[in-house]
């Protein structure tokens, strides 16, 4: 090893047991700030963006890893981790968690079980964010009271790092161990030990 390789890897381990640990601080302040119940082992690389509304609920098990932006998941469309919780929303996560640079919106409930692993630019959605009504969309100001909203389930043991830039939307269950494949748009659950890919998703084969 050159005395510059040297110096290159003595650098970047530096900086990034240094940011690492900058990055959790700031993380656990984070989650403090906005109510969040969640274990102090967890590992944040990056800093995620939170926000929990007052009558929003967010737990989080133990061993939760995070990856946030282009430094900790170079797969392309490098982003922060998201978690939006809105009014009465309950956002739960288990044990054993890892989300790479995902945004998960709830405004009703998602739930994520234990050992699930979810890649890069993966969203998910239990809302459908406006009204399907011309009239209620196009009001000043706009009105909310009708938007659709369903729980999203994603079991133990499932797998969307493989499904890196997919979309998971209201109403679906993602059954155990089950996989998404990548860029796969979600719309009706998944059983169990299966694989679904496509747009929208598709039973692949049994695993």
């Amino acid at each position: 090893m050159t005395l510059l390789k040297f110096i290159n890897k003595t650098y970047k381990f530096l900086y990034f047991k240094l940011a690492g640990f900058i990055s959790w601080i700031i993380t656990w302040i984070k989650f403090k700030l906005n109510g969040v119940y969640f274990s102090p082992e967890f590992i944040s690389g990056g800093v995620p963006i939170i926000k929990v509304e007052l009558t929003g609920r967010f737990t989080i098990g133990k061993k939760f890893k995070i990856n946030n932006g282009k430094y900790h998941n170079m797969i392309g469309r490098q982003q922060p981790c998201y978690f939006l919780v809105g009014k009465n929303g309950v956002l739960k996560i288990g044990n054993n968690v890892g989300i790479s640079s995902s945004a998960i919106v709830c405004h009703h409930k998602v739930e994520i079980s234990d050992d699930v692993k979810i890649g890069g630019n993966v969203v998910i959605y239990d809302t459908d964010f406006h009204s399907l009504n011309y009239m209620e969309r196009n009001a000043t100001p706009e009105i909310y009271d009708n938007i659709k909203t369903a729980p999203v389930i994603i079991k133990e043991g499932a797998f969307i790092i493989t499904g890196a830039h997919s979309i998971i939307l209201k109403g679906v269950s993602i059954g155990k161990n089950s996989i998404v494949g990548a860029g796969s748009v979600v719309t009706k659950s998944i059983p169990d030990n299966q694989v679904w890919a496509g747009n929208p998703a598709r039973f692949i084969k049994s695993i």
